[in-house]
């Protein structure tokens, strides 16, 4: 099976279904230090990452963000001095879908490319 950075994202319509606890579970575990956070009553994808400085944060954001338009997934990006919190899901189904699972996978092999 191919990993989670190296999938596409299927179009997502809001007649999809959001991934089941045990759906979660089973690909949380191919992902590093993601929380499943309950936000407005929705499950989202939620990741921390820390930098040296605030132009690293910025630059990390804006890969992320080329990577999320490419792949016409985008999440919410808080960039602060020293760090990024990605937070992934999928707006059409108010849940978490694979694509969220999938642009996660992106986001750490990006994070990679700063160490």
């Amino acid at each position: 099976m191919e990993s989670l950075d190296r999938e596409h994202c299927e179009p997502c319509k809001g007649n999809s279904t959001p991934l089941s606890q045990a759906e979660v579970e089973e690909l949380k575990a191919e992902i590093t230090d993601w929380e499943a956070i309950e936000e407005y009553g929705e499950l989202h994808l939620q990741k921390i990452y820390r930098f040296p400085d605030f132009k690293t944060a910025l630059a990390f954001t804006q890969r992320v963000g080329e990577e999320a338009e490419k792949e016409g997934h985008h999440p919410a990006l808080l960039t602060e001095w020293g760090k990024v919190t990605v937070t992934w899901w999928t707006h059409a189904i108010n849940g978490l879908h694979r694509n969220d699972f999938i642009m996660a996978a992106k986001s750490d092999r990006i994070a990679q490319s700063f160490e």
